[in-house]
């Protein structure tokens, strides 16, 4: 029996309002995001050590990619929301698909949109895409982390039913206490990744071996969110796909495949050079 629930804390979802102009928590989170990567690229690009050489790109060159990456994850994060997880709505409202101000967005489409802004921003500049993702990928996870923190304050993609100490009772998901799954991505996408891929940048030194940086985001993010599906609840109008199988789950599983080939590809390149 439940004898003690957390609050959920009723932050609004707006964070700032000027007559008609209403500005959200969950657009900061984008753009603080975005501007942390570009911080955060403009420094890795900067110093040679990490590189054991000439860097591949200048930091002004950094002002560059973040325009293709934001365009990628606006772009490609809607049409992923739209075809993975609500096709046939979207297929009867065309018209909304623009409408992200509605909210509805995949991380999964804004990840494809991004590889694919990345090769095209590789061979405008000449440098391997390999090199690209491993920027991405190094600089994505503080982006996720503010991202999760906005759904939780959104009180959407909530957890399922549990006893634990600290499950919370959500505004949209009845009256039963849940999982804070949003914190949990928090922790996992953002800080637990974002230590996990400096280390490999800063400590070990794997920007010299092209690919593995953001192969090993790529798998990580995959191991993460397949974690964590098993404490969030499956959106309503997709529900469980077989058995415990959730849209997250088999959207993630290429990711790992994907991520632990590039990594193995990165590392027998490196030593036969």
């Amino acid at each position: 029996m439940i004898t003690f629930v957390l609050p959920f804390p009723a932050i609004d979802p707006v964070a700032v309002e000027v007559g008609p102009l209403a500005v959200r928590w969950y657009a900061l989170a984008y753009i603080a995001g975005l501007l942390f990567a570009w911080w955060y690229i403009r420094r890795l690009v900067a110093n040679e050590a990490l590189w054991q050489g000439p860097p591949p790109l200048k930091p002004v060159d950094a002002d560059d990619l973040i325009v293709w990456s934001a365009l990628g994850v606006i772009l490609g994060g809607r049409l992923g929301y739209v075809l993975f997880y609500n096709p046939a709505y979207f297929a009867a409202n065309p018209l909304e698909i623009v409408q992200v101000w509605h909210g509805g967005m995949s991380f999964h489409g804004g990840f494809l949109g991004v590889v694919l802004a990345g090769i095209l921003f590789a061979r405008r500049h000449g440098i391997s895409p390999f090199t690209v993702l491993d920027l991405a990928g190094a600089s994505v996870p503080i982006g996720l982390f503010f991202g999760r923190i906005a759904n939780f304050i959104n009180g959407e993609l909530y957890g399922r039913v549990s006893d634990v100490p600290w499950a919370m009772v959500f505004p949209f998901g009845g009256p039963e206490p849940r999982h804070p799954s949003q914190l949990y991505e928090a922790l996992l996408e953002g800080v637990v990744l974002f230590v996990l891929l400096r280390w490999l940048t800063h400590g070990r030194g794997m920007l010299s071996a092209p690919g593995f940086v953001g192969g090993a985001f790529t798998a990580g993010y995959g191991l993460a969110r397949i974690a964590v599906e098993f404490f969030r609840m499956p959106d309503a109008q997709i529900g469980y796909l077989a058995g415990w199988l959730t849209m997250g789950m088999l959207l993630s599983l290429p990711m790992v495949a994907a991520g632990l080939a590039i990594m193995w590809w990165a590392t027998r390149k490196a030593h036969a050079a």
